[in-house]
């Protein structure tokens, strides 16, 4: 089961409090404190992952308008898996991941974002990480 990785509530709600700043210097916008909720909920119960399905309808929203903010495919137009390759030396992702990608909700694709940014083996973080600053291309 994908989840919503907390360090993704956190920006999602970064992202929320620089577009929308409080005016009077206390009051958060309705996105911060739907995000927020959800945060705290995943601290209390020291929980990493925020089920997708059981997620506030206005949490899920803001989170998915962070989402739409980020960058959708980790292609780097360098696609091993095309050479028989069970795990893309260019961006990371098994062949699977690559077949299955448009069709991957947007928890699966942060959770596969997650896995190979932490990994950082992916020729996107090393040898080619100039080609990934440019933008995404597509697979």
């Amino acid at each position: 089961m994908a989840g919503i990785h907390i360090t993704d509530i956190e920006s999602a709600i970064n992202f929320w409090r620089e577009r929308s700043p409080c005016a009077d210097g206390f009051s958060l916008p309705p996105e911060v404190l739907a995000l927020a909720e959800v945060y705290a909920l995943m601290v209390f119960y020291r929980e990493a992952r925020a089920d997708e399905y059981s997620m506030p309808a206005n949490a899920y929203a803001a989170w998915l308008a962070w989402y739409d903010t980020t960058p959708d495919t980790p292609c780097i137009a360098i696609c091993s898996t095309s050479q028989g390759d069970a795990v893309c030396k260019g961006c990371g992702r098994s062949f699977a991941e690559v077949q299955q990608w448009v069709e991957m909700r947007p928890a699966q694709k942060r959770e596969t974002w997650r896995r190979i940014s932490l990994q950082g083996e992916a020729w996107r973080f090393n040898r080619y990480a100039e080609r990934a600053a440019e933008g995404p291309a597509t697979p």
